[in-house]
């Protein structure tokens, strides 16, 4: 299964290997994020920056983020505003552009047009742009691309994908944008399908694996948490150091040794609220947890896997996750009851 490829794309990477290997095999040099004030965005964008330089990683957002803007150029951009992308690319020389707009999941089927319009909108935008200036482009995918009909458990690398939302719909829609891309233009289109992202920074904006972050908080807070997710869910989940160690790795990685692009799957750990609990109480003996069930968050968890079979991104770019549950657990807390004292 790991090896399995549309025939078309395989023929089409087979006769342009040299325009692959010569043209993308290239490390970043100059950056856009859009949408840098998101959840990924505020904590890629200072990694990339420790890395690349300040000044070679630009960050946008449609409104102006102040933390961002002290340490690296920062531009208010909406990335629906094709000719202001543009304008930007042209301005900073940009070879590489991060497309992290979203309307997440559980925001999205409150307006599941609102999240059609935003959601590919900045897509085309930004796979317009990178046509015209031949950038990189990566756009994250997300497990919620599947639906009930693909297998929950070590779900594959490529297998029957029909999600129940929009966020999801847009997700697959974005996959198959970004492959014609690749295909038609040569474009370097790259992306992951990524877990719920837990983070100690950023706090979530609407998805349904929100839970995982703010059950943290509340942990530190008040030793209580009302989770709206079943207590016998699994999701995927990843620490938010693997997330953006993903996203280096796979753009620097050789094109020629990519047989997949948009999307991989990567994993690093997966649990239930109920596990979760479990492992918090090893830190807060009498942390407490009781179930509020949201009726949509509980049917989007159950349409997604459980866990994801991430072979593919192993074998072709040497994705290997380094944080899991108990030391993620350890670490968020720790952090979090550092920061939290000292307000």
């Amino acid at each position: 299964m790991s090896k399995k490829i549309c025939p078309f794309y395989e023929k089409f990477l087979r006769n342009n290997l040299y325009l692959y290997s010569r043209n993308f095999y290239k490390q970043m040099k100059r950056i856009l994020i859009i949408g840098a004030g998101g959840q990924i965005g505020s904590e890629l964008t200072p990694y990339l920056r420790s890395i690349y330089g300040a000044d070679n990683v630009v960050a946008t957002d449609l409104r102006e983020c102040p933390s961002l803007a002290q340490n690296g150029p920062f531009e208010t951009l909406d990335a629906l505003d094709a000719q202001a992308l543009d304008a930007v690319v042209r301005r900073y020389n940009i070879d590489s552009v991060f497309n992290l707009v979203a309307l997440l999941s559980a925001v999205g089927e409150r307006n599941p047009q609102l999240a059609w319009q935003i959601n590919m909108g900045a897509l085309m935008n930004c796979l317009e742009v990178a046509r015209q200036h031949k950038c990189a482009l990566f756009t994250p995918s997300s497990i919620g691309a599947f639906g009930n009909s693909a297998p929950k458990n070590k779900t594959p690398q490529d297998t029957v994908m029909q999600p129940s939302t929009i966020y999801g719909v847009c997700k697959v829609t974005g996959e198959l944008l970004s492959n014609y891309y690749a295909v038609r233009y040569g474009i370097d289109t790259r992306s992951v399908r990524f877990p719920g992202i837990i983070s100690n920074v950023a706090l979530p904006g609407g998805g349904t694996t929100d839970y995982a972050v703010e059950i943290f908080y509340e942990a530190v807070k008040s030793g209580k948490y009302t989770c709206a997710v079943p207590h016998d869910v699994y999701m995927d989940m990843i620490y938010m150091p693997d997330a953006l160690r993903a996203c280096v790795e796979l753009m620097e990685a050789d094109p020629t040794k990519l047989v997949h692009r948009n999307s991989f799957n990567i994993a690093s750990m997966s649990f239930t609220p109920d596990i979760l609990a479990a492992e918090i109480r090893r830190h807060i003996p009498d942390f407490a947890i009781d179930f509020d069930i949201d009726p949509v968050k509980e049917q989007i968890a159950r349409s997604w896997p459980d866990m994801l079979d991430d072979t593919c991104a192993r074998e072709e770019w040497g994705w290997k996750p380094e944080w899991d549950l108990s030391r993620m657990t350890s670490d968020m807390l720790s952090v979090l009851s550092q920061r939290l004292d000292n307000k």
